[in-house]
């Protein structure tokens, strides 16, 4: 009999093993082990698992973009502009190249034109130039300051390689093995800087080191990842709950040790990055639109009841209560 309740349990496990195969990098494999410590602890049947459900998807294009206006001005009013130096500026973006640059390459220029335009509106050139030019001058340096926050959230927002980051494409994490986030982390930073030094004539911007960050974003779907993880140790958690509400206290009732480090390395790693992109969209200085804003409180907020960080604040410390009214179990009585 116990040959056979063992066989059922090594079946059980291997079933379920196979299933985390199928969801990539092993992630269910430290909740079975825990759940069947639960089950042997309590000798109870195999705690019963649901599928974990999708993250929603990632708003489409049109909706998470702000529109803007595209500045059309003669190559003769522009060179009556010269000495701002943009003349050149302009010729190479509106080759064919410059235009079908992608967004990070587009929001570089439209920065530096800004800072060109900004550095020659506050110079002496205006004064030398004739009443129309100067005229001209101060409607495109208005224009290109107006429009530089949209066009630095739409570079981000329209980036392949942010987008992917959300991607529901994704696999939850092996608890005990969490991805190193230091190169991502720095990407963000990055991007972040950039939107708080928009409007500044002293930090500079390099085009190369942006890249080079976009592309470490773009290795793996950070983001939809730590999401996942979260809705997977959320529903696990929940699932052992439920068959610790439902025991019958026995003086014979106890628990093994349970190593949950690996749930506070995912609750740090969950909360730094999950910070950061909060961060770096509350930082832009423009309306958020209505898809991105509904998609940021339902799963990326920190502060949303109803968002993964805060359903697994609460069930984790719901499970640390239910396992608190139990004793340990000695040594003796489970070998």
């Amino acid at each position: 009999m116990a040959y056979a309740t063992r066989l059922v349990r090594i079946l059980t496990i291997s079933a379920s093993l196979m299933l985390a195969g199928c969801q990539g990098e092993n992630a269910e494999a430290p909740w079975v082990a825990y759940h069947q410590q639960l089950a042997d602890d309590l000798s109870i049947a195999p705690i019963e698992r649901s599928d974990i459900g999708n993250i929603g998807a990632f708003p489409e294009q049109r909706t998470r973009l702000i529109p803007v206006e595209e500045t059309r001005e003669g190559m003769l009013n522009i060179y009556a502009l010269r000495e701002c130096q943009i003349t050149s500026l302009i010729a190479a973006r509106n080759n064919q190249l410059g235009r079908v640059a992608p967004p990070s390459q587009h929001w570089l220029y439209e920065r530096e034109l800004w800072q060109k335009l900004d550095a020659c509106w506050n110079s002496d050139i205006p004064v030398n130039l004739s009443p129309e030019n100067r005229e001209r001058l101060a409607e495109l340096t208005r224009l290109k300051t107006e429009q530089l926050p949209a066009v630095s959230w739409n570079a981000i927002f329209a980036s392949e390689e942010w987008v992917k980051s959300f991607s529901r494409a994704s696999h939850a994490w092996d608890i005990r093995h969490l991805p190193d986030m230091k190169q991502p982390l720095a990407a963000v930073d990055y991007l972040q800087q950039m939107v708080d030094a928009q409007f500044s004539q002293t930090w500079q911007q390099d085009s190369s080191t942006l890249e080079n960050h976009l592309k470490n974003l773009q290795e793996r779907p950070l983001t939809a990842e730590v999401l996942r993880t979260l809705l997977l140790a959320t529903q696990r958690l929940t699932e052992a709950n439920r068959y610790l509400n439902a025991i019958n206290l026995t003086s014979e009732t106890c628990l093994s040790a349970w190593d949950s480090s690996h749930l506070d390395n995912l609750e740090h790693r969950a909360k730094q990055w999950l910070t950061a992109i909060n961060q770096l969209i509350d930082a832009q200085q423009v309306p958020t639109p209505t898809a991105i804003d509904h998609y940021q409180r339902r799963w990326l907020s920190l502060q949303n009841p109803r968002a993964p960080w805060q359903q697994f604040q609460q069930v984790r410390l719901e499970h640390a209560e239910l396992r608190a009214r139990l004793p340990m179990c000695s040594t003796n009585k489970k070998s």
